[in-house]
């Protein structure tokens, strides 16, 4: 009697685990790391886990190469961000190292410099009247934070602030017209 209630009980666990990947994978693609975490979090026992999340790999729900390309592309082209912003998020996310390094090596040097120019001209609009050097710091601040690499936020301040500036404040072309 014992080992048929703990094959219902198992049955029953292994139902509700599903539910909950399912439902988290509803919203939007998961990591494996993150399946797990938020199965962690609702008691789903490991070896429960463990099974659901082989079986959701074999079928295909769960692809962390696939994840970790979408993820690269979006943050790239909508969120504005450069690679070492992206490797952070890749990270956390539970991204294995050699998938992250893979999927960066595929962004393209020139698409990331776009994405750095583009968040700059957004942003130089409200450095306006500022001074040449209190402008210049904030938006390589900026692009800093976003992940862009030194070269690149050099790059970028030269284009959209440019050198013809008065020593009093600064006023911007956004190279838009």
């Amino acid at each position: 009697m014992t080992s048929e209630r703990s094959a219902e009980e198992r049955a029953t666990q292994l139902e509700v685990a599903r539910k909950i990947a399912l439902d988290q994978l509803a919203t939007r693609a998961r990591s494996e790391q993150e399946l797990r975490t938020v199965m962690k979090r609702r008691n789903v026992p490991a070896d429960i886990a463990d099974e659901l999340i082989d079986r959701f790999r074999e079928v295909g729900l769960i692809d962390d190469a696939a994840f970790a390309q979408a993820l690269a592309t979006t943050r790239s082209e909508f969120g504005l961000r450069g690679r070492s912003r992206i490797r952070q998020e890749l990270q956390s996310k539970g991204i294995d190292r050699e998938i992250a390094d893979d999927v960066l090596a595929q962004l393209s040097p020139e698409d990331e410099r776009e994405a750095a120019l583009t968040l700059a001209r957004r942003r130089v609009r409200s450095l306006t009247g500022l001074e040449r050097q209190v402008a210049r710091r904030r938006l390589a601040g900026v692009l800093a934070r976003r992940g862009f690499s030194g070269g690149i936020v050099n790059a970028v301040l030269e284009e959209v602030l440019g050198a013809d500036w008065d020593d009093e404040s600064v006023e911007f072309s956004t190279g838009e017209q």
